[in-house]
């Protein structure tokens, strides 16, 4: 079996690529500005912009699973028309197909956690354009995943962690909300259930987040007693009091897909407790 990972240099697809070569699999990976750190992949650049471009990796590669884990933020031609040549380009050929997309589909007005047959809502470009390519995934290649994250935390990598560190020195003047709440996941739980979910029979929408809902400032909070910061360092603030676009409370409900994974999604006060 050979993987290839879309997106493959990110911070998710990095992680992927480290799980996938660790299984033995023949992995190769795709990158925009520079290829990922794993030697045993092999690398290719690709330009979603360029509706040739797919098409040259896959032949050149030969998977017989892709997963996209590239995300182009609010870039409509990478993040919702990408995905539209990518499951075209799969479906035709029969490679499977696991695609990951992000909460920041729904509105967050909703009372309730929003399951897996809850309809998008987007109140954000990149909400719209990741709504968007989540139809045409599901349209145009019915036996694939399409797999929604939520904010992604690793062991000091991730965004969300650099921003604590940088709010607490000082080189970023802001402040971490406490209406923002999300459900944080680990990047190895998640890579890990990408994974069996890519190595199953498995098709349709799948909830991949952490149990733990919490705002952007109590996760800042739980980040900075783990890397040994004093939480008094961090500001907060309120999204709605700012201009800025988005949604506030977007709780993912992952109960259905995890009963049926053996991959544990832990929450975030599990994997950020120093115990």
């Amino acid at each position: 079996m050979t993987v290839l990972i879309i997106g493959g240099s990110g911070f998710l697809g990095t992680e992927l690529v480290r799980q996938v070569t660790s299984a033995g699999r023949v992995t190769a990976a795709t990158f925009n500005s520079g290829p990922g750190v794993t030697p045993s992949a092999s690398w290719h650049r690709l330009d979603f912009r360029d509706p040739r471009a797919l098409d040259r990796v896959i032949d050149a590669v030969e998977p017989s699973v892709v997963i996209n884990a590239s995300s182009g933020e609010a870039d409509w031609t990478v993040t919702a028309d990408g995905p539209v040549r990518l499951a075209q380009s799969t479906a035709r050929r029969g490679i499977r197909l696991v695609h990951v997309s992000s909460d920041a589909v729904f509105s967050g007005s909703r009372s309730s956690r929003y399951d897996e047959a809850a309809l998008p809502d987007p109140v954000t470009p990149y909400g719209a354009a990741k709504a968007a390519a989540e139809t045409a995934v599901r349209l145009l290649h019915p036996a694939a995943v399409v797999a929604r994250t939520s904010l992604i935390i690793g062991d000091g990598g991730s965004a969300h962690e650099r921003a604590v560190h940088e709010l607490a020195d000082g080189t970023w003047r802001g402040a971490l909300f406490t209406d923002d709440i999300r459900c944080p996941v680990h990047v190895a739980d998640l890579a890990a259930a990408l994974w069996e979910l890519a190595a199953s029979d498995a098709a349709g929408v799948f909830h991949l987040a952490g149990p733990d809902a919490l705002s952007r400032y109590d996760l800042g909070v739980l980040i900075a007693r783990r890397d040994g910061i004093d939480p008094a360092r961090l500001s907060a603030g309120r999204r709605a009091d700012t201009q800025l676009l988005g949604a506030l409370d977007v709780r993912l409900d992952s109960g259905a897909t995890q009963r049926r994974l053996n991959t544990r999604l832990r929450g975030a006060r599990d994997f950020l407790d120093k115990g």
